[in-house]
């Protein structure tokens, strides 16, 4: 399962989940809460958080972290990392 999380509401994150023809959803981190959590801000009132990569087990476990994510060829790149 693939998730994207913004610190947008949740209209907002489904407008442009629709007008970018994602695949997948969008959840809401209006509080930043995960964010801080995952260390992707240093600032729980930061306007932006890192752009990160974070592959969750099914074990809910984080089992790779990809730290600097290059928007274009990211896709393919996770890809050859999975089994």
């Amino acid at each position: 399962m693939i998730v994207g999380i913004s610190f947008d509401d949740p209209a907002a994150n489904k407008a442009f989940a629709e007008k970018n023809g994602y695949p997948f959803d969008l959840l809401s981190d209006t509080n930043r809460e995960i964010a801080t959590a995952l260390g992707v801000v240093d600032d729980p009132k930061a306007q932006y958080a890192k752009r990160q990569t974070f592959v969750i087990g099914t074990d809910g476990r984080i089992e790779q972290v990809i730290e600097k994510v290059d928007p274009k060829s990211h896709p393919e790149a996770l890809l050859a990392t999975l089994p």
